[in-house]
């Protein structure tokens, strides 16, 4: 599909079945169920019929119980690298001049107040330093090592938990949620991505983590790459006889598909559900959550910063209309927006324009709205920017420092190398504590974690932990249990919400 392109029903059901056929190609994943009830339902088996049907569906027991906090997660993806330095941990500041020594530079902005005394953002962010009495900012995740420090691995690791390559197809913590939790509306995809184009550079990488995977299609993104024409995805093109009969074809299409013919039961019934939830969307009132003209002017204009502000905008609709799973991404692509290779400073300064009034506006709309203590919305990256050192600080060598002895030329001027050994994560509603700060860093180079490091599994787990979800679950495939977080070691970090 090309970026100019509206995604039309046709191209929504062919990308629905999309992750089914990545699975058949990677081998059966047979029925799914919770690991630690496999045993269980085998001990069922042989005591009548209806244990044996029920042992054969994978069904499960009730799991174990965890009071939620929280019904839906929002996740603003802030895709190629935001320094931390430069956004939400800033550090001294020293401004530009032709001639400046470079190993002084920690932060190219200044500090300014927000509305918690401890807690200061960096210059241009002063509508998120308005709503931070209402949030938790972490300042120390802390990015895996995982060889070499690549976008697509380390955003691969962000939105599985698990380090690529893998075995199985690793589902998106997303999809994860969908088929753990189910849909809020049965009418509303329970996994919706706002904002990523998968036909841009590094598309191949990007389609590897956006998907179900083992789990099926059924609980794979809803893909809205422009959200400005969000209800072309949901408005039939053609009169309601002929729409029927469309749908009626398509399913004579999948099954003389590969998967129809050659798949497993499984997957030809996810592949099945998964258009059948197409069709639901398709002819539902709900569908009226994607039409951003519906949105009031006034509402419309502070949200209108471009794409990443007016996918904020359609993740409170769709909230409103029962989302479970909404990721609005500023987009990869390599050598844009946060991928500031070069002029740092200048991208960043564009970015926090992006993403400043709308994310703010989110958090006050679904305050008023009385859902924000049951949404979770959490702001991350999959790491950070230094501007002399490349990923971990023990790591650096001289021949990776990409400035000048001297800076002559704003371009140099701002954050340029990947940095991993801290980040900032903001999390608002959901639980999570308000006004409060978590971590500390380095004030000097290298700006690392220096207490209370956060990695990913413990992160996906205190997610989790404000879904209801034990971080330890378990789903079977290949005979052998997959875990929500890596080995099932995540640990939800108590400290993070209002109530244990």
């Amino acid at each position: 599909m090309k970026p100019s392109q509206n995604l039309n029903r046709r191209d929504f059901l062919r990308t629905a079945s999309a992750a089914t056929l990545a699975a058949l190609a990677a081998g059966d994943c047979g029925p799914l169920q919770a690991a630690d009830q496999a045993s269980k339902a085998k001990s069922r088996a042989g005591k009548g019929p209806a244990a044996s049907a029920a042992a054969a569906k994978g069904q499960l027991d009730a799991p174990k119980k965890i009071a939620a906090t929280a019904d839906t997660v929002i996740v603003l993806w802030m895709a190629g690298g935001m320094a931390h330095t430069e956004t939400f941990d800033p550090k001294r500041y020293t401004p530009f001049e032709v001639g400046m020594e470079p190993n002084g530079v920690l932060s190219t902005f200044p500090a300014i107040d927000t509305v918690v005394d401890n807690i200061k953002f960096s210059q241009g962010l002063e509508k998120m330093a308005a709503i931070m009495d209402r949030g938790t900012l972490i300042r120390t995740y802390t990015a895996a090592d995982l060889g070499k420090i690549l976008h697509s691995r380390h955003q691969y690791h962000w939105h599985t938990g698990y380090a690529p390559p893998q075995t199985v197809a690793a589902p998106h913590i997303g999809s994860v949620i969908a088929r753990t939790l189910g849909p809020v509306n049965a009418a509303v995809p329970a996994f919706i991505d706002i904002g990523q184009r998968l036909d841009v550079g590094e598309g191949e990488e990007l389609k590897a983590f956006h998907t179900a995977g083992f789990l099926g299609s059924e609980h794979g993104p809803f893909f809205i790459p422009q959200p400005a024409q969000a209800m072309e995805t949901v408005r039939p093109a053609m009169e309601t006889t002929r729409f029927e009969n469309r749908h009626k074809k398509w399913k004579q299409m999948v099954a003389k598909s590969p998967v129809g013919q050659f798949g497993s039961d499984f997957q030809q019934e996810s592949l099945l559900r998964s258009m059948e939830n197409a069709h639901r969307l398709l002819s539902s009132p709900a569908a009226k959550a994607f039409d951003l003209s519906q949105e009031p002017k006034e509402s419309y204009d502070k949200y209108n910063t471009g794409r990443f502000g007016l996918g904020c905008l359609l993740a409170k609709r769709l909230t409103e209309a029962g989302a479970r799973f909404i990721e609005v991404t500023t987009e990869y692509i390599p050598f844009e927006y946060w991928d500031s290779h070069e002029n740092g400073h200048t991208r960043a300064a564009m970015m926090k324009q992006q993403i400043d009034a709308p994310v703010a506006q989110l958090i006050l709309d679904l305050e008023r709205s009385g859902r924000l203590d049951r949404t979770l919305v959490v702001l991350a990256s999959e790491f950070s920017r230094d501007m002399m050192l490349e990923g971990r600080p023990e790591a650096a060598v001289p021949d990776q420092v990409v400035v000048p002895e001297k800076i002559m030329e704003m371009k140099h001027y701002g954050m340029h190398r990947h940095f991993t050994a801290a980040g900032s994560v903001l999390m608002f509603g959901g639980g999570v504590k308000k006004g409060f700060l978590y971590g500390q860093t380095a004030d000097e180079r290298p700006c690392k974690s220096i207490d209370k490091p956060v990695r990913i599994g413990d992160l996906h787990a205190t997610i989790y932990r404000a879904l209801g979800i034990a971080s330890d679950l378990h789903y079977e495939i290949e005979q052998r249990p997959f875990y929500v977080t890596e080995d099932g070691k995540g640990k939800p970090i108590p400290e993070l919400f209002a109530r244990a």
